[in-house]
């Protein structure tokens, strides 16, 4: 979900103060393509990640969840879901 702007703002405080003081680690299921959209403004997301990628190791995991794998192997997914989660015939 798109972040409210004092949210965006207070992250990149964050981001800020600890930016070459010390280590951060980030997750996020978006990729850096769509953090203007997340953070519902593309020059604080710009920001973000020019202090973010500066010293950092970006490590990109493809593929299906870990728990959508287990509930498809016990049967109750079938093979095929959308991006969403859902259920797909």
């Amino acid at each position: 979900l798109p972040l409210e702007p004092n949210a965006a703002h207070l992250f990149f405080q964050l981001v800020s103060r600890r930016y070459e003081r010390g280590a951060m680690l980030v997750t996020s299921n978006r990729s850096v393509g769509e953090w203007g959209t997340v953070f519902g403004d593309p020059v604080v997301a710009t920001a973000i990640l020019d202090r973010l990628l500066h010293h950092s190791h970006v490590i990109t995991i493809r593929g299906d969840s870990y728990r959508l794998r287990e509930k498809r192997r016990s049967g109750l997914l079938q093979k095929s879901t959308t991006a969403a989660g859902m259920e797909s015939s």
